[in-house]
């Protein structure tokens, strides 16, 4: 028997995932994850609700004053978002 090319079984495993299309909501679900890693618990507390649609991260605050906050640091957030999320899964973030 003949040895081939051995190749990391991530690669593998990301090829396949990529395949049956399951990498971006895998991607998605990361990003997620992420949102209490990046900005803490405190900011956890606040949240009702994160979702993605379209490349926009959606984010449901109890209060008005750390929406202002986090508006303000928006890019900020996308980039340290994606960055966690090991690939550019979002573009924009909208609070309400």
């Amino acid at each position: 028997m003949q040895r081939r090319k051995a190749e990391p079984v991530g690669n593998i495993v990301l090829e396949v995932l990529r395949q049956q299309g399951l990498e971006a909501p895998l991607n998605e679900y990361r990003l997620i994850q992420a949102w209490t890693t990046v900005l803490g618990p405190a900011v956890e507390r606040c949240t009702r609700d994160v979702f993605i649609r379209n490349q926009t991260l959606y984010v449901k605050l109890s209060s008005p004053a750390l929406r202002q906050e986090l508006m303000m640091q928006r890019t900020t957030l996308v980039s340290r978002l994606n960055a966690a999320a090991g690939a550019q899964v979002i573009v924009n973030i909208v609070f309400s």
